[in-house]
């Protein structure tokens, strides 16, 4: 395989406040949009002729991918106007493409390695992996190698083995979407029309993004194979462990920790006596105060934290303006969304540009929309709707 399609035109609904400014896939982990982790697993593995489909707000990955020349590869943008499936996406690009080719959704989590052998496979095939909650996923039913159906988000699983939404596939492909609109539907046509489609098991690292607190999973996930990389300025009587990464201009003052893994932007202000605990993203031109601790979370660019807060298990966006002493630590928590109640761990889902006052007390799973203001000392809980005012 020398060419692939990355699907990048969907909005995400249920990971808003997230999505409400930005495509999924351009959500921000460890530095990096999800879809450049997507593109350069793609060249690691000499694939570098991609075609991009695009849409909902589709000028923010021209801005930030342009011609993809800065990450190695050629990018060929289709735009897909409205979003209106998987199936309907790939369809768009059938001028676009050779007589072979990988598809590959653009908001998961695709290492290298992951791809490595499905990049070799004849067409047509999926890429499948066991998971402990097929029921969120399309689920892959099959005889020796070669699948037989795939039944979507079953309320009962038969099995553990779902779809990754990694394909192999020839031209051939676009003589069974017809009116269907998700490539799981194109592949049960191709099956009953008795085209042979294989599945390859990976082992490796897909993780999906489907609501808020997913980003902390796979945050988790890349910080795990980062590398050592101290820029900026160090002081003297600051505590450094494990694998750490601090970027250009960024000055860690006196008495701060910083326990590995974990990721520092450029130009951030972080302490003195504040401490960023494991599995922590923090981006660009952040300043976090004395005294504050954050742990296991994801800190947006721009974002300005007061003294004495403690974060964990959250997820703040860009912008957010922190007074002292916010507290927002993670619990089991139940949130709805759609007709989906699961229950999980996690602190606060902050969206961009909000604005918190001194004392404030985040419960487990409050979601916070974007442009929110809250005012001292309250409790925050379940959710705000963007722009909000809490008094």
């Amino acid at each position: 395989m020398k060419q692939a399609v990355i699907l990048a035109a969907g909005e995400g609904q249920r990971l808003r406040p997230f999505t409400v400014n930005r495509p999924k896939t351009m959500i921000t982990i460890a530095d990096k949009p999800i879809l450049q982790f997507v593109i350069e697993s793609l060249a690691r593995n000499g694939i570098r002729d991609i075609v991009l489909v695009v849409g909902y707000r589709k000028e923010q990955v021209f801005d930030y991918i342009g011609s993809g020349e800065q990450l190695g590869v050629k990018i060929t943008y289709v735009t897909q106007e409205q979003q209106l499936g998987t199936a309907h996406a790939l369809s768009m690009v059938k001028d676009s493409v050779g007589d072979e080719f990988l598809v590959l959704p653009g908001d998961n989590l695709i290492e290298a390695h992951t791809i490595s052998d499905f990049s070799d496979v004849e067409p047509d095939a999926v890429l499948v992996k066991r998971v402990d909650n097929p029921e969120r996923y399309g689920v892959v039913g099959i005889e020796g190698d070669e699948i037989k159906e795939i039944v979507e988000k079953p309320r009962e699983a038969g099995s553990n083995l779902v779809n990754t939404g990694i394909y192999a596939f020839s031209r051939d492909v676009f003589d069974y979407i017809d009116t269907v609109l998700d490539i799981p539907s194109v592949l049960n046509n191709m099956i009953a029309a008795g085209c042979s489609v294989r599945a390859l098991e990976t082992d490796g690292t897909w993780l999906d993004v489907i609501y808020p607190w997913d980003v902390i999973s796979l945050n988790n996930a890349i910080l795990q194979n980062i590398e050592v990389g101290l820029g900026g300025t160090i002081e003297d009587g600051v505590t450094l462990q494990g694998k750490v990464i601090v970027g250009d201009g960024t000055v860690v003052r006196a008495g701060s920790c910083i326990y590995g893994p974990a990721v520092i932007g450029s130009g951030c202000d972080i302490g003195p006596h504040a401490c960023v605990m494991p599995s922590t993203s923090i981006g660009d031109n952040v300043v976090i105060s004395s005294f504050t601790q954050v742990k296991n979370s994801v800190i947006g660019n721009d974002v300005n934290l007061g003294p004495g807060c403690f974060i964990s298990d959250s997820v703040i966006d860009k912008g957010c303006v922190i007074k002292g002493r916010f507290t927002a630590l993670g619990g089991p928590s139940e949130i709805r969304i759609n007709d989906e109640s699961p229950t999980i761990n996690v602190g606060v889902i902050m969206g961009e540009d909000c604005r918190v006052e001194s004392n404030v007390t985040a419960q487990p799973g409050a979601i916070v929309g974007n442009y929110c203001q809250v005012q001292l000392m309250k409790l925050v809980s379940g959710r705000l709707p963007d722009r909000s005012l809490v008094y």
